[in-house]
């Protein structure tokens, strides 16, 4: 063996325990390696880690850094923020614990529970400290009275703010609106139109 790593293999049976003071784990198999500056741990199959903010269930999760700081997944990936009443799906997942950084690449999707509006797009990241969620490649915004679409987009959720660009374009409530950049206040419905702008506004049943 060498002795610059150790590997250790444990079969879980889906038994869920603590790991390190804030850390929750439940996994069929389990696999460590210690050498240091390499430490990390790999779940596959049922995989599930959890802490009193977040939980992540994955096909395979990879924990690493200073009390697994990075969180690291794929495969039936399903993250949520329980703090915010986020919720998030997509292919692959990269969670830095310390710095509230959540990014989802590959049919990426985020649910705002809170906010009622559904986020979908190639790439989501979001940034806990400032509520900013970045989205990218085939950004589409959902809510009830609500359809956008662009190829990037910000959104700014303590100040229900949303921003589009990259031939952005708006429906609501029949109304259609295509801008160079499109800003949303989403309490107040206002819409800011910048660039050379189109608009379809319907009056009544005209």
């Amino acid at each position: 063996m060498n002795r610059l790593s150790v590997l250790a293999t444990a079969l879980l049976l889906c038994v869920s325990f603590p790991l390190f003071a804030d850390l929750s784990i439940r996994s069929d198999r389990w696999q460590s390696v210690f050498a240091e500056g390499q430490e990390r741990t790999r779940l596959s199959g049922n995989a599930r880690v959890s802490s009193d903010r977040i939980v992540v269930e994955a096909d395979e999760i990879e924990l690493s850094g200073d009390s697994f700081r990075f969180v690291r997944a794929s495969g039936n990936l399903l993250v949520m923020d329980l703090d915010r009443d986020l919720r998030l799906t997509g292919n692959r997942l990269f969670v830095d614990r310390d710095l509230d950084i959540i990014r989802v690449e590959g049919n990426a999707e985020m649910e705002d529970r809170e906010n009622e509006i559904i986020v979908r797009g190639g790439f989501i990241e979001y940034f806990g400290e400032q509520e900013l969620t970045i989205i990218q490649v085939g950004v589409r915004i959902l809510r009830s009275d609500l359809l956008a679409r662009a190829e990037f987009a910000r959104y700014l959720r303590g100040t229900s703010t949303l921003e589009l660009s990259g031939l952005p374009q708006v429906s609501r409530n029949g109304d259609e609106f295509r801008a160079g950049r499109i800003i949303i206040n989403l309490d107040s419905d206002e819409i800011t139109l910048r660039g050379e702008v189109r608009a379809i506004v319907r009056d009544g049943e005209d």
